[in-house]
């Protein structure tokens, strides 16, 4: 049985999903950095170029080499720019379920990236690699990972009560960690048939990539799981969305 997805970069009419490189660290260090991200994930702060680098040389590559799950770096197909982040983390290959993270850089929000780059790679995950179940969750509190989920049409299937962490700022600038409720929702294969809003993006294309990586070195907690506008982190807890 497989237990490591392919090494794979996936298009949209919009988007390249592809594997990490050296030359996102600048931008991803600048990403992680948003206020946002820090609020409704547990990445570090501040995150620094060389969590940046250790993320996009070595960690994000470990996640898929060692099994756990797969992370794309979402760029812009026009430009090239980084816009965010997609992670597949926590994955059983037993039953074919995983979870999805995602972030989105704050100057690339409101334009749906974030919806678009989650269902091409859920599409992917189903029709490719034969998977069952993808699992979001997002904190109670955020309201743009919220409306990505059902955009793509997940379903919200209940809540894990004071689940998770996330960060309040304060006046003079500090960080506090506050608890919170966890909303957990699902994507099936059959509910890409069924579900609303997915036109334009039925069309994706995948390919193999051949470029070698460093898959060694220490497992994440750092981006993967991160959105600008909701949970998780590379550690594998919750994430998620385009926030406004």
């Amino acid at each position: 049985m497989t237990t490591t997805f392919p090494d794979v970069t996936i298009s949209t009419e919009r988007l390249v999903l592809r594997p990490f490189e050296e030359e996102d660290v600048t931008a991803l260090t600048e990403m992680m950095n948003d206020e946002n991200i820090t609020a409704w994930t547990s990445v570090p702060h501040p995150y620094t170029r060389a969590d940046a680098h250790a993320w996009a040389t070595r960690e994000s590559h470990t996640e898929r080499a060692e099994g756990r799950g797969i992370v794309f770096a979402v760029t812009e197909f026009l430009t090239q720019r980084l816009v965010g982040i997609v992670h597949l983390r926590n994955t059983n290959w037993r039953t074919r379920a995983t979870e999805v993270g995602y972030v989105t850089a704050p100057w690339a929000r409101g334009e749906g990236y974030a919806s678009e780059s989650v269902l091409a790679v859920a599409q992917w995950l189903f029709r490719e690699q034969e998977f069952e179940r993808l699992e979001l969750r997002t904190a109670a509190d955020n309201t743009a990972s919220q409306q990505v989920a059902q955009k793509i049409g997940c379903i919200s299937e209940g809540v894990l009560r004071n689940a998770w962490t996330v960060r309040t700022q304060a006046t003079d600038g500090g960080w506090t960690d506050t608890r919170t409720d966890l909303i957990v929702w699902s994507l099936l294969p059959e509910d890409l048939d069924e579900g609303d809003g997915y036109d334009g993006y039925e069309s994706y294309e995948s390919y193999e990539s051949h470029r070698s990586h460093d898959t060694h070195g220490g497992p994440g907690g750092h981006p993967g799981d991160a959105v600008a506008g909701q949970r998780s982190d590379a550690h594998g807890h919750p994430v998620g969305a385009d926030r406004k």
